[in-house]
């Protein structure tokens, strides 16, 4: 089974990974991990003021920040993967990577925000669930 496994270096994050490890027969033997990491770009106007290779060592940075320790617990508990990391708007570059990559399922983590505030300001994970091909799992 291929699982999407989007990771932002929340405490979400940490529970989503804590929860795969305490449910190890959940997915099947052997399932192959994508640990996916999306960066928000950088507004327009501060890029070019910084330059494409000050943004690009900063995007770098960010993502090798959040994606090191992920890949560090997956290494002591022995599960396969590959990381992968992009910058864009999370929900969309988690959707376009799933199909991409043809997951069976994507597994995240959730901040779980009130019904006011979800519909005040959105997130992540409903707009991954809301227009996924696939089935999505949330951990809270």
């Amino acid at each position: 089974m291929k699982v999407l496994l989007p990771v932002d270096g929340s405490k979400h994050t940490k529970k989503m990974l804590a929860y795969l490890t305490t449910h190890e027969g959940l997915l099947g033997p052997d399932p192959e991990f994508i640990v996916f990491n999306v960066q928000p770009p950088i507004p327009s106007r501060a890029a070019r003021a910084v330059g494409k290779e000050i943004v690009e060592s900063y995007h770098h940075a960010e993502s090798e920040a959040v994606l090191a320790p992920v890949c560090k617990f997956l290494d002591r508990k022995g599960m396969s993967y590959k990381a992968k990391t992009t910058v864009g708007h999370a929900a969309d570059e988690i959707l376009k990577l799933a199909k991409k990559e043809n997951v069976d399922l994507i597994i995240m983590g959730s901040r779980g925000h009130g019904a006011l505030a979800s519909l005040l300001m959105g997130s992540v994970a409903q707009k991954v669930m809301a227009h996924a091909d696939r089935p999505v799992m949330i951990v809270h």
